[in-house]
């Protein structure tokens, strides 16, 4: 029996797509191990929104060749479609398997025999045009028993002037409800309380063929009636896609949690115009304002980028204090990084990497202080929590259903079990702790 193991680098819907293809495998008679228990197979599945997603590709190779110079590289992923040829001159590399091609690798590379190279020799290379990577394969993490992450949708159609996500993976395309459902309920099976939908652009769901058939407002109508998930998590949204009636059913929803992640990149209509996003910051606060009118304590993080090319110190500021005003929760900053083929590059003028980096660490430091005032603001105040096998310290973690991160006595009883708890204070590593509220009861 063939040891495999895999690495996966980049966003949740490259978690799902590992843990999928890692079933594949198993599903072949392969055992699956962990990285450093030398394996006969490596399996890395690639990122390349950043020039630094790339580097550590080269890296991770690297370490696969020293834990064992006879296992079989294969890479995968978003930085394997885009440069499959600079992938196979990396030394060590055996395969690179494109977006149509990656769920068929199994296939495709036979029994994975390392064969002999000369020093010239480059990996074999199964790479086809974007435009062939049309099937939709349904995904979903499986390696974490208190949350799964279900890809409903894959590639984009927006044409956003930073990314390369529509090169990497095509065109808009998604699951059926029906699919959809039937994963949830399996994973249901496994015993994982918590789902969280991810995908590229999410709120586009619904497109087969090109043809819209369904819409996302009606999949989580779907999911919100699937027993033995206890709660639905929507990763990642675009504002413009964000609507009234998806705001409103969750603010009245059985299963899905009070948590937006809405992607804003710039506050800024002028950088956003640059940027080619579909939308005005004047939307982003309609969006924002709604969510709290309607679920005052619910959380909100906001995707933002710093140092776009046209991105002038007075323009940046202006995103500052857009968000410094906004009802926010958090911030994940992304600081630019050009990449090739994408319409950013031709844009005047272009930001110095030191003034980039500053800029990032400004807003770091803005989502610090904007995330110790969201969870002020919910001390005193009672929610449930799902616990985790996060143990540190003689301490347990979880998070609460608005996404607030707690800490509690380990109780072996509460893992992957939901608690009512008082939020009481906050400690000095910005985790929340509580009081009991409720017996535990096991379900």
């Amino acid at each position: 029996m063939k040891k495999v193991a895999f690495y996966t680098l980049g966003c949740k819907l490259n978690y799902s797509e590992t843990s999928t293809i890692g079933r594949m495998f198993e599903g072949r008679g392969y055992q699956k191990v962990e990285f450093n228990e030398k394996p006969d197979i490596f399996i890395i599945n690639t990122c390349s929104v950043t020039e630094n997603a790339d580097k550590k590709c080269k890296k991770i190779v690297k370490e696969a060749n020293r834990i064992n110079p006879d296992g079989y590289v294969a890479i995968i992923g978003c930085y394997a479609q885009l440069k499959p040829q600079e992938i196979s001159e990396i030394e060590g590399v055996d395969a690179v398997l494109g977006a149509a091609e990656k769920f068929r690798l199994v296939d495709l590379l036979g029994d994975f025999v390392k064969s002999p190279k000369q020093s010239n020799d480059k990996a074999i290379v199964f790479n086809s045009n974007i435009e062939e990577a049309i099937d939709y394969h349904t995904s979903y993490s499986l390696n974490d028993r208190t949350r799964t992450f279900l890809k409903v949708q894959d590639g984009c159609d927006y044409p956003c002037s930073y990314c390369t996500i529509p090169l990497a993976r095509g065109k808009s395309r998604s699951d059926s409800i029906a699919n959809v459902v039937k994963a949830a309920k399996e994973i249901a099976e496994s015993g994982v309380k918590e789902i969280v939908l991810t995908g590229v652009n999410i709120g586009d769901f619904g497109l087969q063929n090109g043809v819209r058939v369904e819409t996302f407002f009606d999949l989580i109508k779907e999911l919100d009636e699937v027993e033995g998930i206890e709660r639905f998590r929507i990763s990642s949204i675009e504002p413009n896609l964000l609507t009234d009636e998806i705001i409103e059913f969750v603010s009245k929803s059985k299963r899905f949690v009070p948590h937006f992640h809405i992607p804003l990149q710039s506050g800024s209509n002028k950088v956003l115009s640059h940027m080619k996003r579909r939308y005005k910051r004047e939307l982003y606060v309609e969006r924002v304002n709604k969510i709290k009118e309607l679920m005052p304590d619910c959380c909100i993080g906001v995707d933002v980028i710093v140092g776009h090319p046209g991105e002038t110190e007075e323009l940046f500021l202006e995103t500052y204090n857009f968000l410094n005003e906004l009802n926010i929760s958090y911030l994940h900053v992304f600081t630019y990084s050009e990449r090739p083929k994408t319409h950013a590059l031709s844009i005047k003028p272009s930001v110095p990497q030191g003034k980039r980096a500053e800029r990032s660490k400004m807003l770091h430091i803005l989502s610090d202080k904007k995330k110790r005032f969201f969870y002020e603001g919910q001390l005193g105040k009672s929610f449930s929590v799902l616990f985790e096998e996060d143990i540190e310290d003689g301490q347990m973690h979880g998070w609460t259903e608005n996404y607030v991160r707690v800490t509690a006595k380990y109780d072996p009883m509460l893992i992957n079990e939901t608690k009512q708890v008082k939020l009481t204070s906050i400690n000095d590593k910005m985790l929340v702790e509580v009081e009991e509220v409720e017996e535990f009861v096991v379900h």
